[in-house]
């Protein structure tokens, strides 16, 4: 008798964790949306928090190095700062290359506050070689309607002005 239960305690696990598995149907999302990088005048997006003090090179790119930025940049529908306003883009960036690349290091939530995906964030950790024409970082998690979130974003800057930038993102996202 305590075999039979045994087994059919086996049985209804496996059957459990079979529907689970089905149940949860990987879907796919693709979604476009501009990040505003301001880090000068009245109101910055973007502050530095730490950095070098002791360089005395002349290379720029060096310099910069090891310094680290909060940030807390508006998401818009398209490139002009006055379209809708739909997140906003929160964490931090390190200068991450000591010579001939401006790269930084990304880990960064895009919170998404109005619209069809409102309430719901990604995340994206990696590095991103900002003068290069197209930068890819990974999508790391998500939550809400972007629940386990993997895939990619494609970063493009649209304009930029010194050093405050109007960046494009496409995104895909596979999430359940």
């Amino acid at each position: 008798m305590m075999a039979l239960a045994s087994k059919l305690l086996v049985f209804l696990a496996f059957s459990l964790a079979v529907h689970n598995t089905v149940a949860l149907k990987q879907k796919a999302t693709r979604i476009q949306f501009y990040m505003h990088d301001i880090v000068g005048g009245p109101q910055p997006t973007a502050v530095r928090v730490a950095g070098r003090s002791n360089f005395t090179g002349q290379d720029s790119i060096a310099a910069m190095f090891g310094s680290i930025s909060v940030m807390d940049n508006p998401l818009t529908a398209t490139p002009s700062m006055n379209s809708t306003l739909v997140g906003r883009a929160q964490g931090i960036y390190a200068m991450s290359s000591q010579e001939k690349e401006l790269s930084l290091l990304m880990t960064l939530t895009y919170a998404f506050t109005t619209g069809p995906y409102s309430g719901s964030t990604f995340s994206v950790v990696g590095r991103n070689p900002v003068m290069k024409e197209v930068r890819e970082m990974p999508v790391v998690g998500g939550t809400g309607k972007f629940r386990l979130a993997r895939g990619y974003c494609l970063a493009r800057t649209y304009s930029m002005t010194q050093m405050e930038a109007v960046i494009g993102y496409n995104v895909t996202l596979l999430h359940y």
